[in-house]
């Protein structure tokens, strides 16, 4: 039982560069994970994330994202390996569509507001501009847009993968298959015990997205929920137009009412299929129970009622499907904030459907708050304690 600085439970997105950005700046670490990351079993997975630098979510998170996209292209220098894409993001919004995305009501209006305060590149589009310039998109004709050119998508295995390899690299003790029981604070630091051994650590990062109730007392377990959601891959027809990176951004779509979903290129080609999603906050479940596979009927629902007619090149051909979990607060914001009960203990849930394109900023700032006892990122606005009077 060496004792160690800090042990990272969970190695997920924001886990995984948590222990990279401690490595980096010389902590003796310890990453632990009950699965073998990168893996399909919570939320950091299926091929692509969308990233942007305007979030309509919140001006908060910009120097987050501003930074991620910093580490990407530092990691990409360093390893070769491909990460994040920029080939323009587009925010559609119907003049009747009253979406609320993470809990953001006027999503594009916040967005906009958002790129003029950080000086972000943009573009404020008519729907006659956007049909002209990418004829994928079927527009009724009162439709506004948003375009960024600096957004684009990041591939999440990939990021873990290298983060975890950069991190073992500079020393970091990489645990894979190994579930953590408990967790307990004695004059040694914190103990954290598994199915195979006990490690004792002066600090623990929590970053088990959907199995973060499981370390929560009862008292706050209502602070976050679990949702299934689907990512289905569509064929494309054969006279579609252009629908790979070069011709297509990464898009966000509000219809009209509270309908919305999200897309993505043909990343890998035609034969890949062209990935499309909503967000589903009506039914809850766990981490243990949700369902893992995609039944066909899910894939067909969401294309007849959101696909067909504003993708007229997809077809209802499903070519892959894959659910993931969205951890979610009651506002939609992050959670970063010491355990209640167990002193040492740091709770981490970059959540709520949008936490992917912030998450190696977001490692970068908790690195250097749990070395230094500073950050050049304000974190405050994630402490759990305004979870607790909504």
């Amino acid at each position: 039982m060496a004792q160690t600085d800090v042990i990272i439970v969970g190695l997920g997105a924001a886990g995984a560069a948590t222990l990279h950005q401690l490595t980096r700046r010389g902590a003796r670490a310890v990453g632990i994970d009950r699965f073998s990351p990168p893996h399909p079993h919570g939320s950091t997975h299926g091929d692509t994330r969308i990233t942007r630098l305007a979030i309509g979510e919140g001006a908060v998170y910009t120097p987050l994202v501003t930074r991620s996209h910093e580490i990407w292209r530092e990691l990409e220098a360093e390893t070769g390996v491909r990460l994040l894409t920029q080939n323009g993001g587009l925010v559609i919004e119907s003049p009747r569509s009253d979406h609320s995305l993470h809990h953001a009501h006027g999503f594009l209006d916040s967005t906009i507001a958002c790129a003029r305060r950080y000086g972000i590149e943009h573009e404020a589009l008519t729907a006659e501009q956007m049909s002209l310039r990418f004829p994928q998109f079927s527009l009724a004709g009162d439709e506004r847009g948003y375009y960024e050119p600096g957004a684009g998508f990041v591939r999440p295995e990939t990021c873990v993968a290298t983060q975890l390899d950069a991190a073992a690299r500079a020393g970091a003790v990489v645990r894979r298959d190994e579930t953590v029981i408990d967790l307990t604070r004695d004059g040694s630091g914190v103990r954290v015990r598994t199915n195979l051994a006990t490690h004792v650590a002066d600090r623990v990062v929590l970053c088990v997205g959907p199995w973060l109730a499981d370390f929560l007392p009862a008292s706050l377990r209502g602070v976050v929920s679990v949702y299934r959601q689907v990512l289905i891959w569509y064929g494309l027809r054969p006279d579609a137009p252009d629908h790979s990176p070069d011709a297509m951004p990464v898009f966000i779509w509000g219809l009209a009412g509270d309908r919305h979903f999200y897309g993505f290129p043909a990343i890998d080609g035609p034969g890949g299929g062209l990935k499309v999603a909503t967000e589903q906050f009506d039914e809850t479940t766990t981490a243990a129970t949700a369902a893992l596979g995609v039944d066909a009927a899910e894939a067909d629902e969401l294309h007849e009622q959101l696909i067909r007619d504003q993708l007229p090149g997809v077809t209802d051909r499903c070519v892959k499907a894959v659910r993931c979990l969205y951890t979610t607060t009651r506002d939609g914001h992050f959670l970063v904030d010491w355990h209640p009960d167990i002193d040492g203990v740091l709770l981490v849930s970059p959540c709520s459907g949008h936490g992917f394109k912030h998450s190696a900023g977001l490692g970068d700032a908790l690195a250097a708050w749990l070395t230094s006892g500073a950050s050049d990122v304000d974190l405050s606005p994630f402490r759990i304690d305004r979870l607790i009077q909504v």
